[in-house]
């Protein structure tokens, strides 16, 4: 009896071994035909860039380059014309960093305040402020337009990078609020109350408690707002200056710019060039991305 029980449980555990294995490889494929799907704008993009101009009209779509040309890459970053200019997107790159930089650092610097403010230093009305905070974080971009322009003309700071730097940090800070009071909302309070009783005050128990255990939040943050910040047009397009575009207002410029012939592959090289930044970003850090944000779900 007890054999014939072995020998049932034997057969059970392989056939649900084999529909594991099924079901495995089901699995696989449909991520696997998912990816393909999603990555194949930027498989065309990159074999588009490859090719000369010639082999682009007379090939198809997914038609594989017969052999490599790199001159769009070049042309695309030192000599394409941008509207009047014709020196490619490389300073426009640059410009986006100057802007990029300060305006995640600022940013989350004032969220980490801010967030630390409402979830440990509670005080009258600190619920209302992050309410109001949060309606910040749903404001369409359009919305400020106008306003935000009249802004930076009163500050001097109109067409300048300082003044995209701050328009970026304005509309920045209800984000970064938002996530450094949830992620701070799992700190307990009392060790915040102990190191008050210590002689602690508000700046010392801020850099020396919180922001060594913050680091999974801020790698979030600063993800998010690179990512924001680098990808925005509408900002860029609306408040830059003719020196202080950023790289995808360049972008736009150069692919609605044709002298001559239309350069699909010189668009397409500067379309991954602009792109290389956020890439290189989700690919080193998207890890530590998905780490922060359940970092903070446990509590609040």
């Amino acid at each position: 009896m007890s054999n014939l029980n072995s020998t049932s449980k034997t057969a059970v555990g392989r056939k649900t071994s084999g529909l594991d294995k099924v079901l495995r490889v089901a699995l696989y494929t449909v991520l696997i035909v998912v990816a393909a799907f999603y990555l194949m704008p930027f498989i065309v993009m990159l074999i588009t860039s490859l090719k000369d101009v010639e082999e682009i009209r007379t090939g198809t779509l997914l038609s594989l380059p017969a052999s490599l040309h790199f001159d769009s890459w070049s042309k695309a970053w030192s000599s394409a014309c941008t509207g009047s200019s014709c020196g490619g997107i490389s300073p426009y790159f640059m410009n986006s960093f100057q802007i990029v930089l300060p305006a995640v650092a600022i940013s989350t610097l004032v969220g980490a305040i801010n967030g630390y403010v409402i979830s440990l230093w509670k005080f009258r009305g600190s619920d209302f402020f992050f309410a109001a905070m949060l309606v910040g974080c749903f404001i369409p971009f359009q919305v400020i337009l106008l306003p935000m322009a009249q802004t930076l003309g009163w500050l001097g700071i109109a067409n300048t990078t300082s003044g995209l730097v701050f328009v970026h940090v304005v509309y920045g800070v209800a984000f970064t609020t938002l996530f450094f009071r949830n992620f701070y909302q799992s700190i307990p309070g009392e060790l915040v109350k102990a190191a008050r009783l210590d002689g602690a005050g508000f700046f010392t128990i801020f850099y020396r408690i919180i922001l060594p255990v913050s680091t999974p939040i801020i790698v979030v943050t600063v993800i998010w707002q690179f990512t924001q910040i680098w990808n925005d047009f509408l900002f860029g397009v609306a408040f830059s200056g003719f020196d202080t575009q950023p790289v995808t207002v360049a972008l736009n410029n150069l692919v609605n710019t044709s002298f001559g012939g239309k350069e699909y592959n010189v668009d397409m090289a500067a379309a991954i060039i602009a792109a290389l930044p956020t890439l290189a970003v989700y690919v080193f850090a998207g890890k530590y991305f998905v780490r922060g944000l359940t970092a903070g779900a446990v509590k609040g």
